[in-house]
């Protein structure tokens, strides 16, 4: 009888022990349900351990995971149907006859408004339908679903859109772009390092790793990935022999890593076919749908065996039917949520101690709304903003370069690129530093390091034939011809044309860098806590002023450098334009010597100027000149024509005669490449000079005072407009309010961890002691 009675009570224990680890599992399940809904809305960095349901199009994926929750609810078909990511919270509850299912505000998903499964699904297929229309047809935002259910298990899945493989092609371009943004999706979900990732391949060959692929490059291992193979019931019939069967069922290392989640694949198939009581429904009822689940595991494990000829043994059948997938999960999770739970108890405190800190700052920012602490505060914030743009132009690293830094590509594409007359662009990899992702000062100098070395590269531009004859036109008191003014005339007209787009694209390029100071001068205000949130009207005032004067100051000074362009290729001064005194001489005495004019079959040797005339191009006096020069310099050892014949016939080929000679040809094109070259030089110096003292000196030297100078102005005028008290204070009324309201559900889920780890820790010690005594 005292047996009989013992017996009774170790029953009863253990029915209390099972009904206590049921109630332990619900209660760990809803913190941390209550904790995914929390990441999701405040984008905390804390995650709940989740399996994410990844695969291609047509991997059956939304099916899969109907199978798992033992019913139907989403839109499944051909296509793309799945185009927002899916949070199922599933929780298992055997006195829930029919699904149990709340859906998770859009505006809060704190908030679950209960719905029944045929408005859920005709909430996914609008939301489809709607996203389908966007530009972007899909998005990151969750759909959450709580469900309980007696065929739930107690898992949280996320179903995300289908990859998609889209065929090449110009006319395949929409395709290929949706298939770039579905991967980023699943990609960024991925990049959760607590989400389990189930991978579908729905292929009979281990070495096509289609999915694998997109997910191996997040989880190289496969260390938290399971891998299941979907359709098994259509694959079986494909395989002719038995050993192609063994293979697919035990795929070898070298085909499919065994360090992956479980070791090996899981082999699932879901019966095809609707629930409902339409004409193309297949099963009344979610029980007659789950029982063709548990038929067709059956189905498969028969049709397997009959294959290979021979029993499958027991870790093979562990593999096989959505029933072993679910428990292989449902005690993963579990694990998993065990093991988390130390961990996120220290992370919901940091954010219990950060919502705190935002609470104090709000209370603080609603009671310093007077007008003498609102121009105080105004004052230090120009003064700081001030401070930040002075340490970003003389160079810093606190802001992040990966976040606020340009490489020059990026620099060419935001700002614009030097492109000359030709419209082609330098190879930015020439460039110094051009990989390396720049701001402030450090970027200002590579620009303008770029602009020196373009620039100082360029050459003439090719001269015609036509345009020297053209430019040779006719003075007004002889028809003569004045080679040195057709050189001036080209060389100006080369020069006006190419260094004129250089100017534009500097100011363009100079400004972009520049405005780029304000953002990141705000970042690093944020960061160290001394911006001015919540006055929007004030800050864009600020910023408009400081675009504003950045803007005037790069016109101006960029009329200054069109001013020095114009008056250099209006007038040619031989002192300033001839650089190169020297080669030139040298260049026309390399033929002076050898030309030989030949004039009534008598060859005539001359050598050109032996110095280059000073003063202004003036054309008469460059003629007497020239010809004075020239005649001077006649051949002495050709005896046999006299001085006056020389000259006669030196002014009837270079004075009388049109026609124009590889000699003169040859004298224009070197006059024309000294004259560019002077004012190239004089072109790069003075725009440097000029962008670097009346556009980069003012922000120093002259932004500051006409800051404080608009910011008096501002206080001047209606106080609340500037700084929108009244909004304000609602604003801030209504931020402090929903901070509290947050900052209670950290504490309520804070407090459910330390309890359930307490619970954990607890009855792991009661086991530990109870084996313990029984070893005695």
């Amino acid at each position: 009888m005292s047996d009989l009675s013992v017996t009774v009570e170790s029953i009863a224990e253990e029915e209390d022990d099972v009904a206590a680890a049921i109630e332990e599992r619900w209660s760990l399940y809803e913190a941390y349900n209550e904790l995914h809904a929390l990441a999701q809305e405040l984008e905390t960095p804390f995650e709940a351990p989740a399996v994410l349901v990844v695969g291609q199009q047509t991997d059956g994926k939304s099916a899969l995971v109907e199978a798992l929750m033992g019913f139907q609810f989403n839109h499944v078909g051909g296509g793309t149907k799945t185009r927002r990511p899916i949070t199922l919270h599933m929780k298992y509850d055997p006195h829930c006859q029919f699904p149990l299912c709340h859906l998770g505000s859009d505006d809060d998903p704190s908030v679950a408004l209960p719905k029944s499964l045929s408005q859920i699904q005709a909430y996914i297929e609008a939301e489809n339908m709607r996203l389908e229309q966007e530009p972007c047809p899909f998005s990151a935002k969750e759909i959450i679903v709580k469900v309980q259910y007696k065929y739930c298990p107690n898992l949280t899945i996320i179903d995300t859109p289908g990859l998609i493989a889209p065929a090449p092609g110009l006319k395949n371009r929409a395709l290929q772009v949706q298939a770039r943004a579905v991967e980023a999706l699943v990609r960024a979900k991925m990049q959760h390092k607590e989400f389990i990732i189930l991978c579908l391949e729905d292929s009979s060959d281990w070495s096509i790793a289609t999915t694998r692929r997109i997910v191996m490059q997040v989880d190289p291992e496969l260390s938290r990935t399971i891998v299941v193979s979907t359709k098994l019931d259509t694959k079986i019939p494909q395989f002719s022999c038995s050993s192609d069967v063994e293979v697919f069922l035990s795929p070898p290392a070298s085909a499919l890593d065994s360090s992956l989640l479980g070791d090996s694949p899981f082999f699932t198939s879901v019966p095809s076919g609707r629930v409902g009581y339409s004409q193309d429904s297949v099963y009344t009822s979610n029980d007659e749908f789950k029982q063709a689940v548990s038929l067709r595991e059956i189905e498969d494990i028969a049709s397997l065996e009959k294959k290979v000829g021979r029993l499958l043994t027991k870790q093979e059948k562990n593999r096989i039917g959505i029933s072993k997938l679910r428990l292989f999960l449902e005690e993963l999770l579990w694990k998993r949520y065990k093991e988390s739970v130390p961990l996120i108890i220290p992370l919901l405190g940091k954010e219990y101690r950060s919502t705190v800190r935002k609470l104090d700052t709000v209370s603080k920012e609603l009671s310093s709304l007077d007008e003498a602490k609102l121009k105080e505060r105004g004052r230090t914030f120009h003064d700081l903003f001030l401070t930040k743009l002075s340490l970003l132009l003389k160079g810093t690293v606190v802001a992040p370069p990966d976040k606020f830094g340009e490489t020059l590509q990026d620099e060419r594409t935001q700002g614009g690129a030097f492109v000359g007359t030709d419209g082609l662009q330098f190879p930015h990899k020439l460039i110094p530093n051009a990989g390396m992702r720049l701001y402030g000062g450090a970027q200002y100098h590579r620009a303008m390091a770029e602009f020196r070395f373009l620039v100082g590269a360029i050459k003439c531009p090719p001269i015609t034939r036509e345009e020297i004859v053209n430019a040779c036109g006719v003075e007004d008191i002889h028809d003569g011809t004045n080679y040195s003014r057709t050189a001036c005339v080209i060389a100006v007209a080369k020069a006006r044309d190419t260094f004129e787009p250089f100017l534009h694209q500097l100011g363009a390029r100079l400004l972009h860098i520049l405005k780029r100071l304000l953002p990141i001068s705000v970042y690093l205000l944020q960061k160290e806590g001394e911006y001015l949130s919540g006055h929007e009207v004030f800050l864009k005032r600020v910023a408009s002023a400081f675009n504003s004067f950045v803007e005037s100051t790069e016109k101006s000074c960029r009329d200054k450098c069109m001013e020095d362009l114009a008056s250099t290729t209006r007038y040619v001064t031989w002192s300033l334009h001839n650089k190169n005194r020297a080669g030139l001489r040298q260049f026309l005495d390399s033929f002076g010597g050898t030309e030989q004019l030949t004039t009534a079959g008598n060859p005539i040797g001359f050598s050109l100027p032996q110095d280059a005339p000073s003063g202004a191009t003036d054309t008469k006096s460059r003629s007497d000149v020239k010809l004075s020069h020239l005649a001077s310099n006649i051949d002495s050892g050709s005896s046999i024509q006299t001085t006056e014949m020389r000259l006669a016939d030196l002014l009837d080929s270079t004075l009388w005669n049109r026609k124009l000679a590889p000699s003169s040809e040859r004298i224009v094109y070197a006059l024309v490449q000294q004259i560019f070259q002077g004012i190239r030089e004089y072109f790069l110096a003075s725009a440097e000079l000029k962008f670097n003292c009346f556009l980069l000196m003012p922000i120093v030297d002259k932004l500051p005072a006409l800051l404080r100078e608009e910011l008096e102005n501002a206080f001047e005028d209606d106080l609340d407009s500037i700084f929108d008290i009244t909004n304000l204070r609602q604003s801030l009324d209504q931020k402090k309010r929903s901070t509290e309201i947050e900052l209670r559900r950290i504490k309520r889920i804070k407090e459910k961890f330390r309890v359930m780890n307490e619970k954990l820790n607890s009855h792991e010690f009661a086991q530990n002691l109870k084996a313990a005594s029984s070893q005695q």
